[in-house]
């Protein structure tokens, strides 16, 4: 769940209202999308989650004007959206699909390029705005600017699909599942990426998806909806969890609610523990006084920008003349963005105390544990049980004590 009041550092999206919107198709008793009224905000994540079939895509869809709505009203930063040509409308939305929806005979740069094209930005603008897209959704333009739609992973292609959502610059970012046909991993490390950007630019998105878990990672807020996208439940992630408005609204929160808790809070809102760090062109023999010193059976090797690559242990070091090569691969990491819930998952599937956390651009920024996690939880449940007025309680030390993120664990991989 992001939190627009304090890690946005700005907001270029804008108000979306729909007010009383229906869309009825020819030959059918029911409408689809009966009477929906709910206001978008300016700059944040409004996620429709609901079963198949509910109208949630068909409610989406009625904002860019994909389906025509049979009545009702769209403002769009207080503008009716029937009044502005459906073309020029939509120019102005980005729209971001699951499989990416790319051109299969363009180039990735070609792809992202679509829309600056078509509203006629310079060459020269359009270059500079492709590289820019490929670099703020982490892949190096030298590397894939040329390459085509066949030659990228399920996840890179998400990504491709997100920059060309957003090349163009627009106000409103549209998402119809589109971490939906990924791996699991990787579709945490889109919902990360997507957390990141947004918190770089602040725009309105309205996502779409069947999975209650990634609508409480996601949104600022969620909109629960039933049948012809009625709403069942409307409000932040915390509120839901808290009070299900309903019995429908409770399926969808299920048995584990307080673990869902986990999904509230960002890895960056927790004291990181830390371990000695090397790059590869250190010293060995440093190395080896370095975990003496410090009666450490663990370091971390960088690379020349700070990313995590290898554990590397004295046993590691014992016939070592170079630190390049050395010790066991990583595994799976977090980033500040991703959720307790992800970092729990990625502990449980890596069978670790610990696991590391990067920064924006994958540089390292400090160990996740288990003890964190529980020690989270455990004030978690001492704050409700004093109906939210009591402090947090005391843990024992798990390394999540206040000192700046320089708390040390005792141990790494296990």
């Amino acid at each position: 769940m992001t939190d627009s009041a304090t890690t946005k550092s700005t907001v270029s999206g804008v108000e979306i209202v729909l007010e009383s919107v229906t869309k009825r198709y020819a030959g059918q008793k029911d409408a689809a999308v009966d009477d929906v009224s709910l206001t978008v905000p300016a700059g944040e994540i409004v996620v429709f989650v609901g079963p198949s079939g509910c109208g949630k895509t068909t409610t989406m869809r009625m904002i860019n004007r994909l389906i025509e709505p049979s009545s009702g009203k769209i403002t769009i930063d207080g503008k009716d959206a029937l009044s502005i040509d459906p073309d020029e409308l939509r120019r102005g939305i980005g729209y971001s699909i699951q499989q990416a929806g790319l051109f299969p005979h363009m180039t990735i740069a070609k792809n992202v390029a679509t829309v600056p094209g078509l509203i006629k930005w310079d060459k020269k603008r359009i270059t500079s705005r492709v590289d820019e897209m490929l670099d703020l959704v982490g892949l190096d333009p030298d590397t894939y600017r040329d390459r085509y739609p066949r030659q990228l992973s399920g996840g890179q292609q998400q990504r491709v699909g997100v920059a060309r959502a957003l090349a163009a610059d627009p106000p409103v970012l549209l998402m119809d599942e589109p971490f939906g046909a990924v791996d699991p991993i990787t579709r945490g490390l889109l919902q990360d990426e997507l957390m990141r950007l947004q918190t770089e630019l602040g725009k309105t998105i309205v996502f779409v998806t069947h999975d209650f878990n990634e609508a409480v990672k996601l949104g600022d807020r969620i909109a629960v909806l039933g049948n012809q996208s009625s709403i069942m439940q409307y409000d932040t992630p915390e509120a839901i969890l808290a009070n299900p408005a309903n019995d429908m609204v409770a399926g969808f929160v299920g048995a584990d609610a307080s673990l869902k808790q986990l999904t509230l809070t960002r890895v960056r809102d927790v004291e990181l523990l830390q371990c000695p760090t090397v790059t590869e062109d250190d010293s060995v023999d440093d190395l080896r006084r370095l975990l003496e010193s410090r009666k450490r059976q663990w370091a971390l090797i960088l690379d020349s920008r700070n990313r995590p690559l290898r554990w590397v242990s004295p046993a590691h070091l014992a016939h070592a003349t170079t630190l390049r090569g050395v010790g066991q691969n990583v595994g799976e990491m977090v980033s500040t963005q991703s959720t307790l819930q992800d970092a729990l998952e990625a502990l449980l599937a890596e069978s670790t105390a610990s696991t590391c956390v990067t920064g924006r651009r994958g540089e390292y920024a400090g160990l996740i544990t288990i003890d964190t996690l529980v020690g989270h939880l455990s004030s978690m449940r001492a704050e409700h049980a004093h109906d939210h007025d009591a402090e947090p309680s005391d843990t024992k030390d798990n390394g999540a004590t206040t000192n700046n993120g320089d708390t040390e664990v005792s141990d790494a991989p296990s």
